[in-house]
């Protein structure tokens, strides 16, 4: 399959791009994009919850009350769970929320992203660009030429400085490596737009494989 390289301005350049079938092509896996979404929240997650069991409440340690006669329950501590203040039965404890996948559900994942992208009409190939300085305006209007609305994610063969930091004021916008392209980005992505060289290294990665 074959898709028109379009220039900052646009407009066609004349020229066309085989895309790979096996990362453009196939038939989205959807369970293996909500395990690699689901990685990517999970790892996200600080996990610095935590609450103070009975042993970690400093208060009194004084018998309340006589232990028979009061028609009550004993209780021996204000530290107890069972009163105001006390300590918390079966918190919530720092962990660590990540998980493992393998690298080929991974990989199915990010494919299944790209074939979503390219069936549903959102995928963009530009030409190889760069930007003589960081420049937030000039960017923004490479997107309006592109016809770019909403959210956009370009992937770049090389890490572009200027272009990265031209786009950082965009709120909806988002410039990667297509080596770090994560596939929750890709389907949070409304447009993606993917540079001429970098499809070059997505044909090269996965003739690696």
């Amino acid at each position: 399959m074959k898709l028109d390289v379009l220039n900052i301005e646009g407009k066609s350049t004349g020229r066309s791009i085989e895309l790979p079938e096996g990362v453009f092509g196939i038939e989205p896996n959807g369970h293996a994009v909500y395990l690699a979404v689901k990685q990517y929240n999970a790892a996200q997650r600080q996990g610095t919850h935590k609450a103070k069991e009975k042993w970690e409440i400093s208060r009194t340690t004084k018998k309340l009350k006589r232990q028979k006669g009061t028609g009550t329950a004993r209780a021996g501590s204000m530290k107890s769970p069972v009163f105001r203040g006390g300590g918390r039965t079966f918190g919530p404890k720092p962990r660590n929320y990540s998980f493992k996948l393998n690298k080929k559900v991974k990989e199915l994942a990010r494919y299944s992203a790209y074939s979503d992208k390219l069936a549903n009409g959102s995928l963009i190939i530009v030409e190889d660009f760069t930007l003589n300085a960081p420049n937030t305006k000039e960017y923004k209007n490479i997107l309006k030429n592109l016809e770019v609305t909403g959210k956009s994610l370009l992937l770049t063969a090389d890490l572009n400085k200027n272009v990265y930091l031209s786009s950082r004021n965009l709120p909806k916008s988002e410039v990667r490596t297509v080596k770090d392209a994560n596939t929750y980005e890709i389907i949070n992505a409304d447009v993606l737009v993917i540079s001429e060289n970098s499809v070059n290294q997505l044909k090269t990665s996965y003739e690696q494989i």
